[in-house]
């Protein structure tokens, strides 16, 4: 029977929930434990598939096609533990189903309430989809004292009634501020939090303390005392310098430690720490670095790609350099000005997105790339734009388009398919989740995955248009990956460049710590070799 772990927070947000979550389910799962991390938001979105990443950072899009929030990325990236459609609930989504159920006479005439309805709604969520797991991990998004987390706290107190306390564990994760000013530690916050989580009927048994510096002992001992934990249970996570210390810092802290002895448990093996001390030598003290360019609408917002920071840094980590990232504004990148933006960089890529802003400046730069034969890798609306300029400067086609932008175009080279066409509703009707890919014996492509058929994670509607696929293949860009059951092309590759690929899906998804995407190990690789290249030029 499964055990399970509810991860609160207080105080303010973005203390890492999720990171913790993350971190506490690789633990586990290296001592021998099956794992399943669970994420419950609070918004009354049914997902975040609609909303904008300066509301919400990346969409994260799972194998079977749920688009989820983007914790769920860190769940994946640090278990290697798949997620599921069944791993990620709103608000939004509850109040959805229940509405619906209502509306078809299931409540058989009663009084639709938060309690019990919504309340028996979330606890069906915990428990559904539960094979053979050790642990769940269910993390509740927002912090205590939200109107919005309420039904979400009080149902996983139900949880804990309805399973027993021997079943369920809850941990809250708090800030502890230091005051510069005085020269000190605050728990003051800690306690109001757990005490405002306490007035719901939640007695924590773990406490998290996130902190800047080390918690002396007799602060610990206040935060034991007034939160009615013992000593051994309140665990400081001091600020790191890259996420990837984090199991490192709570293995430390004893955290798996004292959740195994709650569960009167002990581990099935030894944790292995290795990979994470690596990576974070790497990260830490590398000093052969790489500069690549990520062009895109939301450069300046931290969580916007955080799927594709990672997985270049896992890229570079298997290089063995570290990825500077240069982050270029692409709607403040003029053609006149591509040349001084670009001029210190050994890669290129473009991300995903949407809409008109900003695409002539992604367009400049991919012509800047492929003239000068710098390392381009184009991910889905990036693909697309490769599509275009080649289109546009090789084809002669000068108003080739996607019908995205302009729904006029007399050569829409990126267009909607018949299917997406018709779709009035926006959320959750894009082209999603896992596809199959076959690609080219001969191509890069082929070379960089060594297989001959790959699946691969999608979150788009517009596709490139096979019509004009005759045209582009005769004059150079070559169609290497295609979807065996649509004829959709996936992959497009210039085999004369040393390194040019633009890609429809998202292969960031499924970059893990212990497995880097091959594309991006490859993409880097490629960088690192132009830039060697260049320096050598540049010493003749």
């Amino acid at each position: 029977m499964a055990r399970y772990i509810f991860v609160t927070g207080g105080v303010v947000s973005s203390l890492g929930k999720g990171l913790s979550s993350a971190s506490l389910g690789y633990l586990l799962r290296s001592q021998g434990y099956s794992v399943r991390i669970r994420k419950m938001d609070p918004y009354l979105n049914v997902d975040p598939g609609t909303m904008s990443p300066f509301q919400h950072g990346e969409v994260f899009v799972t194998d079977d096609g749920a688009e989820t929030d983007l914790d769920l990325g860190h769940y994946e990236r640090f278990t290697n533990i798949s997620a599921k459609q069944s791993d990620n609930i709103t608000t939004g989504k509850i109040y959805s189903d229940i509405i619906k159920k209502e509306r078809k006479g299931g409540y058989l005439g009663k009084t639709v309430q938060v309690i019990p309805h919504v309340t028996d709604r979330i606890k069906e969520f915990i428990k559904k989809d539960i094979a053979k797991e050790d642990f769940v991990i269910c993390e509740i998004g927002g912090t205590v004292g939200d109107i919005e987390s309420l039904p979400f706290l009080e149902a996983i107190r139900q949880f804990s009634n309805d399973h027993g306390k021997s079943k369920c564990l809850f941990i809250h994760l708090t800030l502890v501020p230091y005051m510069k000013s005085s020269d000190e530690i605050k728990t003051k916050p800690t306690q109001h939090s757990v005490k405002e989580l306490r007035s719901i009927g939640i007695q924590p048994d773990i406490v998290i303390c996130r902190c800047e510096q080390t918690i002396p002992i007799d602060q610990k001992r206040k935060i034991s005392l007034f939160c009615n934990v013992a000593i051994e249970n309140v665990v400081e996570t001091i600020d790191v310098k890259t996420i990837y210390e984090a199991p490192i810092s709570f293995y430390n802290q004893k955290l798996d430690k004292q959740v195994l002895k709650y569960f009167k448990l002990k581990p099935k093996r030894g944790p292995n720490l290795k990979p994470w001390k690596q990576i974070t030598n790497t990260v830490l003290n590398t000093k052969k670095i790489v500069n690549i360019a990520i062009i895109g609408k939301y450069v300046n917002l931290k969580d916007a790609y955080k799927s594709l920071d990672e997985a270049l840094t896992h890229g570079g980590i298997h290089n063995k350099v570290k990825v500077n990232l240069i982050r270029i504004e692409s709607d403040k990148l003029k053609t006149s000005k591509v040349k001084e933006y670009l001029k210190n960089v050994s890669g290129i890529l473009i991300p995903g997105g949407f809409g008109k802003r900003g695409t002539e400046g992604k367009i400049a730069a991919i012509n800047y790339a492929r003239n000068n034969n710098i390392p381009f890798l184009g991910i889905c609306f990036g693909m697309q734009m490769a599509v275009i300029e080649f289109a546009r400067t090789v084809l002669g086609l000068s108003d080739a388009n996607s019908s995205e932008m302009n729904e006029t175009t007399k050569n829409p080279v990126i267009d909607l398919m018949e299917d997406q066409k018709q779709i009035e509703n926006m959320g959750g009707t894009m082209r999603l989740g896992s596809w199959e890919c076959s690609l080219s014996e001969d191509s890069k492509a082929h070379n960089i995955y060594g297989s001959s058929l790959i699946e691969e994670r999608h979150r788009h509607r517009w596709e490139l248009n096979n019509k004009y696929l005759k045209d582009l293949k005769d004059l150079g860009m070559i169609p290497s990956g295609i979807n065996p059951r649509t004829g959709l092309v996936e992959i497009v590759e210039l085999p004369s460049n040393d390194w040019f690929v633009g890609v429809q899906f998202h292969p960031e998804y499924k970059s893990t710590v212990e497995n880097p995407h091959p594309l991006f190990v490859s993409f880097v690789d490629a960088s690192l070799n132009y830039k060697k290249s260049k320096e050598d030029n540049g010493r003749k």
